[in-house]
């Protein structure tokens, strides 16, 4: 007789699925198996973050590689009895693409992961993140044992530095020259610094790394500290990562009773220790200099280079920081070779970046993929286009301190170069996709109203130039734009990135600059014709009723929370301008076959004047009752 094959369910645990009820889902399954009898047949392991955010909480069924997404805690029995006791797939639980009239059952046929190449992210989905063992089985501290037993600090260091390994934290300095540099200094004791500080919005990279694979984080520091000479390493991880935070205090303590951390690191002459600190959560921090300062106690505000960390950094002394992602690379590219490692990529960008692709896009997720695939792959293949057919307008990459590219440079490859060119940047690796619906203005001020709050004060320029380009950007949005205000904000905008001290404010005007650039017409329009082109900005839009179009059905007026909207059932409905604080309510619950709310913006509100004076007449009201 045949012995039945072992199932493994991989449920995601990262912070989406966690915060989705992925652990609530793990319980009843337990439970389920155990009802139906198949706990010796079908094991659970709980995975860190599959990278299919969109879908969460979800899980994949080995060794068919069958994907289930959207997962709630009432689909366990069924899922459990028809797939696991009576081997039929559940379809209606697995991921449907829109436009599609069967779903894709395996992980392998789904767009979102095909175009990927995972090295950062080889172990995500896989392993149980708080089990060293399934780190080990993968070759995990592979890398560290050939480094003790055979590599010099100078091979190791070369062997980063052949690779092109460029730093992931946004600078995209060569990671191989800081260490160099570092290994170079006198003074002692060095120090080394895994930055997952990641203030980004829409940004969580190096949280998921941390979630999903806290050993590969922990082996690179080990290698790091090794080729520099360092004993003692730090992990600067903001306190609103709680489930980073715990993962990675048991992957240290893990790694400490296997002997792979601390004295003697593989009964070597090598020791190295990790301390967890905790920031929290000032952006500014993700600046080297201001998280030095923070880990030391004091206020974290950046300070002129030269010297350099490298140089002169905690405490005084010579400390390199990598940020998360990096150091991720380290291990695989000693195990696999600098040469393996040099052919992904382009030839300034090597390797593969990690992004989360998010905002106006299909797909949403955390996805990891060569350098020089182009935005159109990702936004388009990867991410699965625009929801409900809407048109691209722009990508932002490289976080607040990015830029946002039009549509017009979607064939522009991902990779450092490329991307400051195009007046953006890599950044950590935050990606934002706009559609036709997104206003630049807005999304200006947004951005430049993050970097305000969040900038430390101690540069003028930063301080008050981002006080000031929100302020215009605010009258613009407002409907109160003045002529000169483009010009102003382009000089400032340039004048900020010039005397700024630390990255926060040489990147900070890039979102106005790079919007300025490409959309320089939405800008005048919101000047000049006091009109928001995406129908975005308050000031500028009013709503009306269509009085061809409504049937009198209430629901508007049951949603306006300000009482703006009078009207008896199967009447035409009437919006009284003056009381409507245009949040949008209406327009989000009248029926799409019906489309009774017109939303309007500048000189398109003069066309209907007549038409609002024709709605709000009595006789017009009396007369055109609905059957």
């Amino acid at each position: 007789m045949a012995e039945k094959r072992r199932i493994e369910l991989m449920v995601c645990t990262g912070t989406g699925c966690f915060a989705g009820g992925a652990f609530q889902i793990i319980e009843e399954l337990n439970k389920e198996l155990e009802s139906f009898g198949l706990k010796d047949e079908v094991s659970l392991v709980a995975t860190g973050c599959n990278g299919f955010c969109g879908q969460g909480p979800l899980m994949v069924v080995l060794p068919d590689n069958i994907f289930y997404g959207w997962l709630e805690k009432k689909d366990v029995h069924y899922l459990v009895e028809e797939h696991f006791l009576k081997g039929r797939p559940v379809k209606r639980l697995m991921f449907m693409p829109p436009d599609e009239k069967e779903p894709f059952p395996l992980l392998s046929d789904i767009p979102f992961f095909k175009k990927q190449l995972l090295v950062v992210l080889r172990n995500k989905g896989i392993i149980d993140p708080e089990k060293i063992e399934d780190y080990i089985a993968r070759d995990g501290y592979l890398a560290i044992e050939k480094v003790v037993a055979s590599m010099s600090p100078k091979d190791v260091r070369e062997e980063i530095l052949k690779s092109g390994l460029r730093g992931r934290g946004g600078a995209g300095f060569l990671t191989g020259k800081k260490w160099e540099i570092a290994s170079q200094q006198i003074k002692t004791p060095k120090y080394f610094i895994a930055n997952c500080d990641e203030g980004d919005p829409g940004a969580y990279m190096d949280r998921s790394v941390l979630e999903s694979d806290p050993h590969s984080v922990i082996e690179g520091m080990c290698i790091a500290g090794y080729a520099i000479g360092s004993n003692e390493g730090f992990i600067y991880v903001r306190t609103e990562y709680p489930l980073a935070i715990k993962r990675m205090r048991i992957a240290i303590k893990q790694a400490e009773e296997y002997g792979l951390l601390g004295r003697n690191i593989l009964g070597s002459d090598f020791d190295f220790t990790i301390e967890i600190r905790e920031g929290s959560g000032a952006f500014v921090c993700g600046e080297e200099t201001s998280l030095i300062h923070s880990i030391e106690g004091d206020i974290p505000e950046p300070r002129q280079r030269p010297p350099f960390p490298a140089q002169t950094g905690l405490w005084g002394c010579p400390t390199v920081i990598n940020n998360v992602e990096t150091l991720a690379n380290v291990p695989v590219i000693i195990t696999r070779g600098a040469e393996w490692f040099s052919k992904i990529g382009t030839e300034t960008s090597k390797g593969t970046k990690i992004f989360s692709l998010v905002g106006k896009i299909n797909n949403t997720g955390l996805i990891e993929v060569p350098m020089g695939i182009t935005l159109k792959e990702v936004v388009y293949e990867i991410g699965g286009g625009i929801p409900k057919g809407k048109k691209f307008k722009a990508v932002q990459t490289g976080g607040p301190s990015g830029g946002c590219i039009p549509s017009s440079m979607l064939d522009s490859p991902i990779d450092y170069e490329s991307l400051q060119k195009a007046g953006s940047m890599m950044g950590s690796g935050g990606m934002i996709v706009m559609d036709e619906d997104t206003c630049v203005v807005d999304v200006s001020k947004f951005f430049i109203q993050f970097t305000n709050e969040e900038s430390c004060g101690k540069c003028t320029s930063c301080r008050d130039g981002s006080e000031a380009l929100l302020e215009v950007l605010t009258r613009i949005s407002a409907g109160e734009g003045r002529e000169g205000d483009i010009d102003f904000l382009t000089e400032l905008g340039e004048s900020i990135k010039d005397a700024s001290m630390c990255g926060l404010g040489q990147t900070l005007p890039n979102p106005v600059l790079s919007t300025l650039r490409y959309f320089k017409d939405e800008y005048e329009a919101h000047i000049k014709e006091k009109k928001c082109p995406a129908l975005v900005c308050r000031n500028l839009i009013q709503y009306y009723i269509d009085p061809n179009k409504c049937v009198g059905c209430l629901l508007c007026i049951k949603s306006c929370p300000t009482e703006a909207i009078t009207g008896e059932s199967k009447f035409i409905h009437i919006i009284n301008q003056e009381n409507c604080h245009k949040c949008g309510q209406c327009l989000e619950v009248c029926p799409p076959k019906i489309s009774a709310i017109i939303k309007v913006t500048g000189s398109d509100m003069e066309n209907l004047v007549q038409l609002s004076e024709i709605i709000s007449c009595k006789e017009w009201k009396k007369n055109h009752e609905y059957s």
